[in-house]
């Protein structure tokens, strides 16, 4: 098979994967996952002759760098905003709040936020695209056992934030009665 024919088959069959692994981390944006995608098979399509066989984690490291390109994009956009005085849009203040806007599942999505970007990276990658710890280490580009030992870590950090949120929420609710 041709690398040509490789690109095709892996475009067809992962797509839709990269592009879930895309939205999940920019919030449905759906303008920017497109885009971002698009940058991920364009850098895949230049670089075919070095895909390696077991494409998916390999897709997923190239998504991550084009992630990181478009947060910067984002915060220079920010910038700007606030620059020319647009507070509110720059703040993402045109979004509904109050505790009706909370999102399901908002309580864990607030403790991975407050991890590290590379702990909520391990964490996606395991939960959300079910990576074994032989693909993490291939979409983070480290080894198995690095990849098992970030993991590791990376689970324990977010246990403590949860355990640490649960206390406080406990609290206020023993202060409340």
């Amino acid at each position: 098979m041709s690398r040509d024919d490789f690109f095709a088959d892996a475009y067809r069959e992962h797509y839709g994967a990269v592009g879930r692994y895309v939205a999940r981390r920019l919030d449905g944006q759906s303008w920017e996952v497109d885009e971002v995608v698009a940058e991920v098979f364009s850098v895949a399509w230049r670089r075919r002759g070095e895909v390696p066989d077991d494409v998916l984690p390999w897709l997923y490291g190239v998504a991550r760098n084009c992630l990181a390109n478009t947060v910067r994009g984002r915060s220079r956009y920010r910038r700007l905003l606030l620059r020319i005085g647009n507070h509110g849009a720059a703040h993402g203040q045109w979004t509904a709040h109050g505790p009706e806007a909370e999102p399901p599942g908002a309580w864990v999505r607030e403790a991975l936020a407050s991890l590290s970007e590379s702990d909520q990276e391990v964490l996606r990658l395991t939960t959300w695209e079910e990576l074994t710890l032989e693909e993490v280490g291939l979409a983070l580009g480290c080894s198995t056992a690095a990849a098992g030992m970030r993991l590791h870590r990376a689970r324990r950090r977010l246990r403590t934030r949860i355990d640490r949120m649960h206390m406080t929420v406990t609290a206020r609710r023993a202060c409340d009665d």
